[in-house]
């Protein structure tokens, strides 16, 4: 098994080493995201398997548009250890956004009887969907630093 590959979709222990006042209301396992790390495919780990990829779906597209979700199963039991009677999906939305707040709403939420643990799964992007993401997020980049110029002028 290479695990150099998986190593980002095993899921992280809750950090309770945090002071009280930046803990928050729920424990969190605390992760830094980059701009490359950020996907709109997504792992979802720990579907119990009783045929539930319509189900998964429906829940999927309350957040906004799928372009595809496919159990992946077989193919990431070859490259890491799953959880037993569960199935892994491989699901990509249309936008980044839609996939941030999915993976936000629904990790380690309970579904029909299991833990889901949803883990960004940005080494199936293509080339070209990389290439839009960093150019998006620098043309966001340079939005907000005009904006910031402009705010900073009218208030000095």
């Amino acid at each position: 098994m290479d695990s150099t590959t998986t190593d980002h979709h095993k899921q992280m222990k809750y950090c309770t080493t945090r002071l009280p006042y930046r803990q928050g209301r729920e424990l969190k396992a605390v992760k830094v995201y980059t701009v490359a790390s950020e996907s709109r495919h997504l792992l979802v780990f720990g579907v119990p398997r009783i045929n539930l990829q319509g189900n998964l779906k429906a829940k999927l597209q309350c957040f906004g548009k799928l372009q595809s979700c496919a159990c992946i199963t077989s193919e990431m039991a070859k490259k890491m250890e799953l959880e037993a009677f569960t199935d892994v999906f491989a699901v990509q939305f249309e936008r980044l956004e839609v996939a941030r707040r999915a993976k936000r709403q629904l990790d380690a939420k309970q579904f029909y009887g299991g833990t889901l643990h949803i883990s960004y799964a940005p080494e199936r992007e293509t080339q070209q969907e990389l290439r839009e993401k960093l150019l998006k997020r620098s043309q966001e980049v340079a939005i907000r630093a005009r904006l910031n110029h402009t705010d900073h002028k009218d208030k000095g």
